[in-house]
């Protein structure tokens, strides 16, 4: 049932921050900023150093706020993906379709996501047990692309990331996305120390799902 409570509360928010950082402390320090402006899925990347560090200082940070998960991302195997549970992540991202990294996934019952850009990737990985494929990256394809997915994979729930931005993400959602990636265009203000910024971009973004959603 935790799975299944960990998708929820994705889906609910719609957003995941995608936290790239130079340093562990920059990091927790956009993660911390990305929460408190309504995002609540935090996704740390296995390109920070002490990724999983971060996850397991977050994951014990946020223990008593329900609202929060955080998940691991650019995990490109199985031993990463395990490395990153046992730190606490709640769901792991992939750029990419790894079987073996889904089948421990469904062992430890976290949610896979990994990175798919065609039909046959995406049908491949939801008979892996996938519940959320990844369009990545997505501003190869744009918010077009998903619908024209759909028609024949009705079934597949997708969220872009790459490519996601204030201007469009109304359209990645109207046209069938379950929640976004939101990476660079979220967290760089992080390089100049503007933290404060990305809780109001984080904010935004929250407000233009619920917007497009219609509630």
């Amino acid at each position: 049932m935790e799975k299944l409570a960990t998708l929820k509360k994705l889906i609910d928010c719609g957003v995941v921050a995608v936290v790239r950082a130079d340093s562990k402390k920059e990091a927790i320090n956009i993660s911390e900023a990305c929460v408190k402006g309504g995002i609540y899925g935090i996704e740390v990347t296995f390109t920070v150093q002490d990724a999983d560090a971060v996850i397991r200082e977050l994951t014990s940070f946020y223990k008593e706020n329900s609202k929060v998960i955080i998940g691991a991302g650019t995990v490109l195997d199985a031993t990463t993906a395990r490395i990153a549970i046992l730190a606490g992540a709640k769901y792991i991202v992939s750029p990419n379709f790894d079987e073996e990294t889904a089948k421990l996934c469904n062992l430890y019952q976290i949610p896979y996501m990994p990175g798919c850009m065609t039909i046959t990737e995406m049908k491949k990985a939801l008979m892996a047990g996938v519940d959320i494929v990844k369009l990545f990256p997505g501003d190869t394809f744009g918010p077009d692309f998903v619908k024209a997915v759909k028609a024949p994979l009705p079934q597949v729930n997708i969220m872009p990331t790459g490519g996601v931005s204030l201007e469009n993400i109304d359209q990645w959602i109207k046209n069938g996305c379950i929640a976004v990636g939101v990476g660079g265009n979220l967290v760089a203000p992080a390089k100049t120390g503007q933290f404060a910024k990305i809780t109001e971009l984080a904010q935004a973004y929250v407000q233009k799902v619920q917007t497009a959603r219609g509630v």
